[in-house]
């Protein structure tokens, strides 16, 4: 089994992966509570990075394990799940056919403000008891992905011009 995972999922990948979900941990304290969601940009500009740098899958595999990691220990939601997966698997497919760092961002803004803000709504007027409209998911996590893609977009700029200058 070992080798199957190394041979299908190389290696790097795996330590990129790893890397990004550690520092979406240690960055779990930096969240802003909004509503029955918490804000928080740094998983989106992860979701950019994975997405552009790793591509769809071990973007998904990365915020899939993020989100789980930040429920276990208590920074994040149940809500981190719906916002976080979609918005890599958009960042990552986006780059992966229009071949633009933007895109990858806006995929990540359209997957997690605004289809991982609707399937929100239901697992929390479900599992938290939320009573409000679906739109009071849409403005947070809009705005939350927003910010953290431009972040995402911003490192991903100054990585390429690293990359280019060596």
């Amino acid at each position: 089994m070992e080798k199957l995972l190394v041979k299908s999922f190389p290696l790097r990948k795996v330590v990129a992966v790893g890397l990004l979900v550690a520092l979406g941990i240690v960055a779990a304290p930096f969240s802003i509570p909004v509503g029955v969601a918490k804000v928080y940009p740094v998983q989106h500009a992860i979701n950019v990075l994975a997405g552009a740098m790793l591509g769809p899958g071990p973007a998904v595999i990365a915020a899939l394990l993020t989100s789980t990691l930040r429920n276990l220990m208590g920074t994040g939601t149940p809500l981190a799940f719906p916002g976080s997966i979609f918005g890599a698997l958009l960042a990552g497919l986006a780059f992966r056919y229009l071949k633009r760092d933007y895109f990858a961002a806006a995929g990540e803004v359209i997957g997690t403000g605004f289809i991982g803000a609707l399937v929100a709504f239901p697992l929390a007027k479900w599992i938290l008891g939320f009573a409000g409209m679906a739109y009071a998911f849409i403005i947070p996590f809009a705005l939350s992905s927003l910010a953290g893609s431009f972040i995402g977009l911003i490192i991903l700029r100054l990585w390429s011009k690293s990359i280019a200058r060596s």
